[in-house]
């Protein structure tokens, strides 16, 4: 993972075993309700988790209204690597640009993501590395979202589902 100065980098840590936060990182039944910011919801038009397998998905917000993205799943290392594209979209999953999608003009058209996970006993670090310079993510709310995406998580784990 090449990891360029401004790019966004995560590190957070669950308490749970890295075999289960992976799980919900591919299972879209547990996606669909942890994988969205706070008061938003997310639909999976298609998702299909094997390598070269795609995604096409849509964030409901009621402030900022619909986000399609549709992506590409790189890499599936169990459990320990999840590399994936996230490219803006509209409905029928044709590429759009960052206008277009609600987003600054120089927000990227398209985005790599990588998520590692790391046992620490029956815990687990999860880094995650994307292609978008923080500030950037920050302006947009990106950034934010992932902590509140990551709560959703715990308290989804917390239920040992």
């Amino acid at each position: 993972m090449k990891i360029q100065k401004e790019d966004l980098l995560i590190t957070h840590l669950f308490n749970a075993p890295r075999e289960l936060v992976f799980n919900a990182w591919t299972d879209p039944e547990h996606l669909q309700h942890w994988y969205a910011p706070d008061g938003c919801t997310i639909e999976f038009k298609s998702i299909d988790v094997k390598v070269g397998g795609r995604f096409h998905s849509v964030v409901y917000d009621p402030v900022h209204g619909e986000c399609w993205i549709r992506g590409v799943y790189q890499e599936i290392k169990f459990p320990e690597k999840l590399v994936f594209t996230m490219e803006l979209s509209n409905e029928q999953g044709v590429p759009v640009g960052a206008n277009e999608a609600g987003k600054p003009e120089d927000w990227p058209p398209a985005i790599i993501t990588t998520v590692i996970f790391e046992s620490l006993g029956e815990q687990t670090k999860l880094t995650l590395h994307q292609t978008v310079a923080e500030a950037e993510a920050r302006k947009t709310g990106a950034y934010q979202s992932w902590f509140s995406m990551f709560d959703r998580l715990n308290a989804l784990l917390a239920t040992g589902k």
